[in-house]
C-alpha cells in the first residue's frame, strides 16, 4: 500500500475528532436545507411568507382545517431552477376556518377563531373560489352549467356538481404545523429553514471577500516587506482597534440597508485575521530555498508570490476561514437584530429573534425567539468545533510524530 499524502493524513486525524466530524455532517446537512430549502419545506412561497393572522402564535403541533381560495390573478409558471432561488407565489390564499359547506353555487365558510371572537358564516361563489376570474362578478350559471371568464380570456365551463367535487378534495385541507406559527401566522418550521440560506449566504460571501482582501494585503506584505509591509501593517491595527460590531454598523450605515450590504460590510471586517496570518507565514515561507530558486530563474514576484509561496500558507488560512464563517453568522444575526442587516419580509434568523425577542417571559410564546437563537448557537458552534479540528489535525508536530 502506498504512502498517504499529507492531504490524506490531515483526513484521517480530523476523522478521529468525532465531535469535528459531527459538526462537518451537521454544516453539510445546513448546505443542503440552505440550497434545496423551498422543495422540502410546507411553505415555499418567497421567503416563507404565507400569512393566517387567525393562527398567530400558535404553539408546536397545532393544526387547523382551512380552505384555498384561487386568487384573480394570472397563473405564473416557474421553472425549477426559479422555485429553487426564489419558491413559488402562492396562487391561492389559505383561511383558517371552523367549518365548511358548499350550498348550491356558492361556499359558505366561518373563520377560524380560538373563541375570543365569534366570526359570522362567510360566503363566496363557487365559480370564485375555484377559478381565476377577470371579473368575479360575472358568474352564469345556466341549470346545472356555472361559467364564466378566466384571467387568460378563455371561457370556462363546468357543471356544479364536479366543480363542487374539486374544491372539497382540492382546496378543503388539514394543515399542521410542526413547530407552530409566529405572531402573523406564518410557518415557524419553514421560516427557520429559508434562514438557513440567509446565513450561509452571508458567510460565504463574507468569507471570500475577507479571504481575497486579507490574503492580497498580507501576501504583499510578507512578500515586499519594507515600506509596504510598514502600511499595511499600519491599516491592520487601526481596523483591529476598532471593535467589530462597531465597524460593521458603520460600513452599513454608509452602504445603506439591506441584504447585499451585510455582505460586503462583514466580509470587509474580517480579512485582518487572515491578513495578519498570511503575513506572518510568508515570512518563514521567503526564506526557504525554492523563492531564491525562483527568482534566480527569473520568475516575476507575482508569480513566485501567488503560485509557489501561497499555496504552503493555505492550512492556516482554511482554519481561519472556518472560524470567520462562525463570526460572520454571528455579525449577520447581530444586525438583523438591530434592524440594519437583512429587512423584512427575509426570514434572518437574527431578525426573528428580534420579532419576537418580547414573547420570552411567556412560556407557551418563547420558543419564537429561542429556536432561531438555538440555530444560529447550533451552526456557530459547528463552524468553531470544525475550525479547532482543522487545526488539531494540520498541527505540524503531529505529522513528524505521525500521531
Amino acid at each position: 500500500m502506498g504512502q498517504s499524502t499529507p492531504g490524506q493524513l490531515v483526513w484521517i486525524r480530523f476523522k478521529k475528532n468525532r465531535l469535528a466530524l459531527a459538526s462537518l455532517w451537521l454544516i453539510g446537512l445546513s448546505l443542503f436545507v440552505a440550497a434545496f430549502c423551498y422543495f422540502i419545506i410546507p411553505d415555499g412561497t418567497p421567503d416563507a411568507n404565507r400569512m393566517c393572522l387567525p393562527i398567530n402564535n400558535r404553539p408546536p403541533g397545532f393544526s387547523v382545517q382551512m380552505i384555498l381560495l384561487k386568487k384573480n390573478t394570472p397563473s405564473e409558471q416557474v421553472n425549477w431552477w426559479n422555485q429553487m432561488l426564489y419558491g413559488e407565489k402562492d396562487q391561492y390564499d389559505a383561511v383558517a376556518v371552523t367549518d365548511v359547506m358548499v350550498m348550491g353555487d356558492s361556499v359558505s365558510y366561518t373563520p377560524y377563531s380560538d373563541g375570543s371572537v365569534k366570526f359570522p358564516l362567510l360566503k363566496i361563489s363557487l365559480a370564485d373560489a375555484v377559478w381565476s376570474l377577470s371579473d368575479p362578478s360575472k358568474v352564469v350559471v345556466e341549470g346545472s352549467a356555472i361559467r364564466s371568464i378566466g384571467t387568460d380570456g378563455q371561457t370556462l365551463q363546468q357543471s356544479r356538481e364536479k366543480l363542487a367535487a374539486t374544491f372539497c378534495e382540492q382546496q378543503v385541507v388539514q394543515r399542521s404545523f410542526r413547530l407552530g406559527t409566529d405572531r402573523y401566522g406564518r410557518d415557524m418550521l419553514s421560516r427557520l429553514l429559508v434562514g438557513t440560506r440567509i446565513t450561509f449566504l452571508v458567510g460565504l460571501v463574507a468569507v471570500v471577500i475577507s479571504l481575497f482582501v486579507g490574503v492580497v494585503l498580507g501576501g504583499l506584505a510578507g512578500y515586499f516587506r519594507g515600506k509596504m509591509d510598514q502600511f499595511i501593517l499600519w491599516l491592520i491595527n487601526v481596523i483591529w482597534s476598532i471593535p467589530t460590531l462597531l465597524l460593521v454598523i458603520a460600513i452599513t450605515l454608509v452602504l445603506g440597508k439591506g441584504f447585499t450590504q451585510v455582505f460586503v460590510a462583514v466580509g470587509l471586517t474580517m480579512w485582518v485575521d487572515v491578513a495578519r496570518i498570511v503575513r506572518s507565514q510568508l515570512f518563514a515561507v521567503r526564506e526557504l530555498d525554492f523563492v531564491a530558486a525562483g527568482r534566480t530563474m527569473g520568475f516575476s514576484d507575482s508569480r513566485i508570490l501567488f503560485r509557489h509561496m501561497l499555496p504552503n500558507v493555505v492550512g492556516p488560512v482554511l482554519v481561519v476561514a472556518a472560524s470567520n464563517f462562525s463570526t460572520a453568522i454571528l455579525l449577520e444575526a447581530g444586525l438583523s437584530f438591530l434592524g440594519i442587516g437583512a429587512q423584512p419580509p427575509t426570514p434572518s434568523w437574527g431578525a426573528m429573534i428580534k420579532e419576537n425577542y418580547g414573547f420570552i417571559i411567556l412560556p407557551d410564546s418563547a420558543y419564537l425567539a429561542i429556536l432561531p437563537g438555538f440555530a444560529i448557537l447550533l451552526l456557530t458552534l459547528a463552524f468553531t468545533f470544525v475550525a479547532n479540528g482543522l487545526r488539531d489535525a494540520m498541527d505540524s508536530r503531529k505529522q513528524l510524530l505521525g500521531g
